[in-house]
């Protein structure tokens, strides 16, 4: 199994490489404050990063709320049964 894996990050970073080889020209970058000439693969794989992490950070307030929406009814749920008698 762990072959399997280093041959897959070995296969994701050449396609990385040949991916930054192929967009490696420059493009200009204009922000509010400045200008900046950057490489066109560096602009994309920061942006989809960026994006990555903001859908991640969001799905995680969704996921803790789901969290402890079960944890107050599993709550609720221990209220509401009657405790089992061991000794019938």
């Amino acid at each position: 199994m762990r072959i399997f894996f280093y041959i897959l990050l070995f296969i994701i970073v050449l396609f990385g490489i040949s991916f930054a080889a192929l967009n490696a020209e420059s493009v200009t970058f204009h922000y509010y404050i400045d200008t900046k000439k950057l490489p066109l693969s560096f602009l994309l794989v920061f942006f989809f990063t960026l994006g990555a992490l903001l859908g991640w950070l969001l799905s995680l307030g969704m996921f803790l709320r789901a969290k402890r929406k079960i944890f107050a009814l599993k709550m609720q749920l221990k209220r509401i049964q009657p405790p089992e008698n061991p000794a019938e």
